[in-house]
């Protein structure tokens, strides 16, 4: 078996688009000889879909690890154990960052022990900090961070997630107070409000993107990594459907079709969506050249991130914010 020259951490890996990923490295030789693979799960003991995976990975190093991302404790332990990995020469530097996890409510609505909605803190907060606290043990030349992210909301009213840029806005959107499941489920028949909440964490995400990579750029010793984003579109994982056995054969169907007429269109196939984000972590067959900044990408097309995003009092609002609540 070859030496690896990097490692790939993918998070959630166990659901839809995370076991497509993992499969697309594990089936192409280059990738599964020369990169270790660090696949988060939320649990091990029941990821049974990445497991059943993993069973053809022939020549590939990898493991697999528990990590919770709506929970800071959680990130901070299995960071310290990879970093230690890293300088212990155990495993080698990350060549790239996976956030792959998703989490949304379909009914209802939760907080951590934090107080924080649990839909915010695991598609931001967590990836947020799991970023920062790793970032010295990634690769300084090539190292890349690829932002999975989906758009909850097209329609205009909803386009405006943080009203302004102050602490008490983001704190409302932390919280998920500006958008609560009614206590009785038939008030939200199409549940919206888990939704929205999830939208406004992927905004947050998508503010990432140029705000990170920003500062990532001011200094010397990790300005030549790369902070992308990817769009996967819209696939038959659970997610999208819920647990409904009939919606996901419906919306599996549909899938299959839509992603074949149109690959790259609203609705997608998982393999074409993973290609896409190993293309952009990677920089496999890509025209982005070797250090692409700030990137946001509809699949393997180039997309403008939208007008609040840019924000750069919003932006700087949601940094520091959630940078007093990591610290």
């Amino acid at each position: 078996m070859a030496t690896p020259k990097g490692t790939i951490l993918v998070t959630g890996a166990n659901g839809g688009l995370g076991t497509a990923i993992v499969r697309a490295i594990i089936t192409e030789s280059e990738l599964a000889a020369h990169y270790y693979g660090l696949y988060t799960v939320r649990s091990v003991a029941t990821a049974s879909s990445l497991r059943s995976t993993m069973a053809a990975a022939k020549s590939h190093p990898y493991d697999i690890m528990d990590l919770d991302l709506s929970n800071l404790s959680s990130i901070r332990d299995v960071a310290a154990t990879i970093n230690a990995k890293v300088s212990a020469g155990e495993i080698p530097r990350i060549r790239v960052l996976v956030l792959n996890a998703a989490y949304r409510h379909t009914q209802g609505q939760t907080r951590t022990e934090d107080g924080l909605d649990i839909a915010f803190a695991s598609n931001y907060l967590g990836h947020w900090l799991l970023v920062l606290l790793l970032l010295q043990r990634m690769d300084r030349e090539l190292g890349r961070v690829a932002n999975k992210i989906n758009h909850a909301f097209e329609e205009e009213q909803w386009k405006t997630i943080l009203a302004d840029a102050s602490s008490e806005c983001v704190e409302s959107v932390a919280k998920g107070t500006w958008s609560p499941s009614p206590d009785n489920p038939a008030q939200d028949p199409r549940q919206l409000a888990g939704i929205r909440r999830y939208g406004a964490a992927k905004l947050c995400s998508v503010m990432m993107i140029p705000e990170l990579q920003r500062r990532l750029d001011l200094d010397p010793d990790l300005n030549k990594i790369s902070v992308l984003g990817v769009d996967p579109g819209m696939m038959a994982t659970k997610i999208t459907t819920g647990t409904n056995w009939l919606s996901r054969f419906i919306f599996f169907i549909v899938t299959q079709v839509a992603g074949r007429i149109s690959p790259n269109g609203r609705i997608r196939l998982p393999h074409k969506s993973a290609g896409d984000v190993l293309s952009a972590a990677l920089g496999i067959d890509s025209p982005m050249g070797e250090h692409p900044k700030g990137l946001y990408l509809n699949g393997a097309e180039p997309k403008e991130i939208n007008v609040e995003a840019k924000d750069p009092e919003k932006r700087a609002s949601v940094w520091k914010g959630e940078t007093y609540q990591v610290t």
